[in-house]
């Protein structure tokens, strides 16, 4: 929707001629001088004044009979020498002419300077003189002796009590002046009385109190922005309900979808899509479908997914969507993150429902509770569940991942992009560790861990410029946290070499998992070709079940602790006991 300014006039004033006169002039105020003033000025001298002309100055050149001599700013007489020199006298003649040569010798030098400096001038102009030619290796340099580092610049808080989960954050899109939170209570049955339903949306200038309550029928899960308007603010609700805001008009909502067209379950992802109209989102939820909306008309949904991987379109198989990512640049994909560990890459402009589902990647255990891609690469995109954040590609079907992080012994519950650093990104623990990962460099290890709240971190949200960091935890807080300069400004180079290491990784997986179908493929093969040799699985089992065993009467003999043959029924087993400490029993 864009902005215009009209201007209206009258059609009588338009083209009217302008009245010219010519009348004499006129004294129109006369303002004599005090003279009592003139004791509060300080009379100046000397006194510059400025004019539009200065005096010609020329080159003169004159012939006598003795010499040929040029004279600059010396008064002098056309045809001949000046009037206070007699020519007859000698003496005089000749220290006028030496003053004359050494006066022409300083102009000539003074000429020859000034060619020299123009083209100094000149060439300075064309090579920049000033250019620090290692100013990367300093910089490089102070960016190695600085560590990095981050520090909390402020926190907003839940006004209500009891405290609920600040489940997902949203960052204006004017120069990200405030934000959008959503509070809502995600423990099962969790029914208490005194809950409240409202989100707010704080001003960054005023963190004490919100700017806007936003009032929803039912807790709000997720807040996005609309990109395109930045008036209109769209939710997904607890009881699966699309609801949008307009701030201009309050915080009551414009309008909400039917609960009998709603989803069936929580709406965790809600986006806008980059439509004309500015009007059309899509939602996702745990019931397994994903429904688009058009907020001109939200008595229904316009178009309908069921997550059913089996692509049979049964609801009653779908598989629940956790999260939900949508990038611009790649208007009909998206990618779905599952309860079952799955991440599911759909596109829109498939035909048929079934064709929808385009590429399935078995990620993680359990639920995936984020996934987002890469803001330089779209088709490289991030996943986080279980103890692990996750790196894929949509080049490689069917395939593990081509890189991950290390396992933690705390759950991984959120992740973000860097928007300005292509290898940077962010992921929040259930210990309240915000970690900052910078791949190009470390990846067995986190560039900053920073311990932010005792609370689990559920939301994670950056700033355009990389710079603002926004972590939403357990019990509502939310903090703003200012990172170092060496971990939001992009290096030289630095986007090069990330797709290439990107590419490499994607290369290594492709090459283990063509080896590994290989290998079954001849395993395969060798069973086929030889089926009357294969083992008989009570033959197998009975076998390893005596191996074990006498791997453990070996182990036992060798420690000391079973009784040889020989000396069964002696009583002197095992060797430190005498016959007065036990008998033996045969």
């Amino acid at each position: 929707m864009e902005i215009k300014y009209e201007y209206t006039r009258k059609r009588s004033e338009f083209g009217r001629p302008c009245s010219f006169s010519d009348f004499l002039a006129e004294v129109t105020v006369d303002i004599p001088p005090n003279p009592s003033l003139a004791e509060d000025f300080i009379p100046q001298d000397p006194v510059d004044f400025a004019v539009q002309e200065g005096p010609v100055m020329a080159l003169h050149e004159v012939n006598t009979e003795r010499a040929q001599v040029a004279i600059k700013g010396v008064n002098h007489v056309e045809g001949g020498w000046p009037k206070h020199i007699d020519p007859k006298n000698s003496e005089l003649t000749t220290r006028y002419r030496e003053e004359v040569e050494r006066e022409e010798v300083y102009t000539r030098s003074v000429q020859r300077l000034s060619s020299l400096m123009e083209h100094y001038i000149r060439q300075n102009n064309t090579i920049d003189i000033y250019e620090e030619y290692f100013e990367e290796e300093e910089e490089e340099e102070d960016e190695e002796q600085e560590q990095p580092s981050a520090k909390t610049i402020n926190v907003l808080r839940d006004p209500n009590m009891p405290r609920r989960m600040a489940t997902h954050l949203s960052w204006h899109p004017d120069a990200n002046r405030a934000v959008a939170v959503a509070y809502c209570s995600l423990d099962f049955q969790d029914s208490r009385k005194d809950m409240n339903f409202d989100s707010y949306i704080w001003d960054l200038e005023k963190p004490y109190t919100p700017e806007l309550v936003l009032k929803p029928s039912s807790p709000v899960v997720t807040l996005e922005y609309n990109p395109k308007d930045w008036h209109h603010v769209l939710g997904g609700c607890y009881n699966g309900q699309i609801v949008y805001w307009d701030t201009r008009k309050g915080g009551l909502p414009m309008e909400m979808t039917p609960v009998e067209f709603s989803h069936r379950d929580p709406v965790y992802g809600a986006f806008w899509l980059p439509s004309r109209t500015g009007t059309e989102c899509f939602s996702g939820s745990t019931d397994g479908q994903v429904l688009w909306w058009d907020i001109r008309k939200m008595s229904q949904p316009s178009e309908r997914l069921i997550l059913d991987i089996t692509r049979e379109d049964q609801l009653k198989a779908a598989l629940g969507a956790s999260s939900l990512d949508f990038a611009p640049v790649l208007p009909t994909k998206f990618l779905v993150g599952t309860e079952q560990g799955i991440i599911i890459s759909c596109n829109r402009d498939a035909k048929t429902p079934p064709e929808k589902i385009a590429n399935i990647f078995r990620s993680h255990i359990g639920a995936v509770y984020r996934v987002t891609r890469n803001p330089f690469f779209p088709k490289v995109f991030l996943s986080v569940g279980d103890w692990t954040a996750r790196i894929w590609t949509e080049e490689l079907m069917d395939s593990s991942s081509i890189m991950e992080t290390k396992y933690h012994t705390s759950y991984l519950l959120d992740a973000c992009w860097s928007p300005v650093k292509p290898a940077v990104f962010f992921t929040a623990r259930s210990d309240g560790t915000l970690d900052i990962w910078d791949f190009l460099f470390h990846q067995k290890e986190p560039s900053l861990s920073l311990k932010v709240s005792n609370d689990p971190l559920l939301s994670l949200c950056s700033q355009d410029n990389g710079r603002i960091i926004g972590c939403g935890t357990r019990q509502g807080t939310v903090s703003l946290l200012e990172i170092s300069p060496g971990l939001c400004t992009m290096r030289k180079n630095e986007k090069t070499l990330t797709s290439t290491m990107f590419e490499r990784e994607a290369r290594r997986e492709k090459v283990l998992q063509d080896k590994y179908r290989e290998r079954l493929l001849r395993e395969q093969e060798r069973l086929r070709a030889k089926p009357e040799e294969q083992e008989d699985p009570q033959e197998v089992f009975k076998q390893a079940q005596a191996d074990f065993f006498s791997n453990i009467k070996a182990e036992r003999r060798r420690r000391g602790m079973e009784v040889p043959e020989e000396v069964k029924g002696t009583g002197q087993w095992p060797p430190w006991q005498g016959p007065h400490r036990g008998q033996g029993t045969g």
